[in-house]
């Protein structure tokens, strides 16, 4: 796919009806509110599993412990429409806090309640709702047990032991519910040095130095779009919120130690939602899912997870990985990020593409 470069005095949103994602952060005392809800279609019967909530992605701890309160959710009675077989945003009954209470809260400890508090409390119920069988599996209770162990637990829990903190593991669900997809990039594993992972992939902390791979990303926007400055910040949160979804395979790591919770059961996990985001992901903005997205798949251990995807729908581009050891195998000038925004703006018009310059300072 090729495309008319991003007009001189523009920025990489390669069309200045983009809204830009650099608005300052949401004060504490303000809320998201999470007003649509999925339907889940499934042998032509409609079965509803939606959810509603009012959680600040980037809310304080004890805010973010309170999220799926019975103050903060408040249920609406609903009914799944079914049309033409596709899927579409509903309101509907799901509630956290719920679900929450109906899981085991006798037996040893922890029992399965104290195991999922974390995913019930900062897991976004659009993604919740659809992953609250999943993480009643063995295999992710299991994965919780471990984690519990090494002093991963409640949303307030602390540990110098794994990255990120608790209450980031699910950042990207957060700041990237379901029918906000728009791009899937896909990563490994969060960085492992202290004060660099925040729950979003290829992204740091603000202050923190840009790591290695990221450079390249930016570097090969700029090659995309001249217009586009690199800038000092590695911190991605305006991507995630305007619809990237930010990815890694596996969701947590050792301390000073890459890939060190490999095998742990996040494979599966994350399998889960990248299915999820193939069978539901893209909204058309009047209530219908699964039209379609975007995969990043930069090197061979992504080009896996999207192996199943269904490819008359998304587009799924594939290169060699940003990291300094592939980048010239492939992915500079790959121009992956302007095809991206080409198939957004001609499936979903100008408002559906992504400001790539959001993360750069105005």
């Amino acid at each position: 796919m090729t495309g008319a470069e991003v007009p001189t005095g523009k920025r990489a949103s390669a069309s200045s009806k983009a809204q830009p994602a650099t608005k300052k952060a949401r004060t504490s005392g303000q809320e998201r509110k999470i007003t649509d809800f999925v339907t889940v279609l499934t042998g032509g019967a409609a079965v509803s599993t939606s959810a509603s909530s009012s959680t600040n992605a980037n809310a304080p701890e004890a805010e973010i412990n309170n999220a799926s309160s019975s103050k903060s959710i408040e249920p609406n009675k609903g009914k799944a429409v079914a049309t033409k077989g596709e899927p579409e945003l509903e309101p509907g009954t799901f509630s956290p806090t719920t679900f929450l209470a109906s899981l085991p809260s006798i037996g040893p400890s922890p029992t399965i309640h104290d195991l999922l508090s974390l995913e019930c409390a900062t897991l976004d119920p659009s993604w919740l709702t659809l992953l609250k069988a999943e993480i009643t599996k063995d295999y992710f209770l299991d994965l919780k047990r471990f984690l519990w162990k090494e002093g991963v637990q409640g949303p307030e829990s602390t540990t110098a032991k794994v990255f990120p903190r608790a209450r980031d593991i699910y950042s990207w669900s957060r700041h990237c519910p379901l029918d906000k997809v728009k791009i899937v990039v896909i990563g490994q594993d969060p960085y492992h040095n202290e004060g660099q992972a925040h729950g979003l992939a290829f992204s740091v902390r603000p202050g923190v130095a840009v790591p290695p791979s990221l450079r390249n990303m930016y570097k090969e926007l700029s090659n995309e779009y001249p217009d586009f400055v690199p800038p000092k910040t590695g911190d991605l949160t305006p991507w995630a919120r305007s619809g990237v979804l930010l990815l890694n395979t596996s969701l947590t790591v050792q301390a000073h130690k890459a890939n060190s919770h490999a095998g742990k059961g996040w494979e599966s996990f994350t399998d889960k939602v990248v299915h999820l985001v193939d069978k539901f992901g893209g909204s058309d903005g009047a209530g219908k899912l699964g039209k379609g997205v975007v995969f990043f798949a930069w090197g061979a251990w992504a080009a896996k997870r999207v192996a199943k995807l269904d490819t008359t729908k998304h587009l799924v581009l594939r290169s060699a990985h940003p990291s300094p050891l592939s980048v010239h195998r492939g992915f500079l000038n790959n121009g992956h990020f302007k095809q991206a925004n080409e198939w957004l703006e001609k499936k979903y018009g100008p408002d559906g593409i992504i400001d790539w310059s959001s993360v750069c300072p105005k």
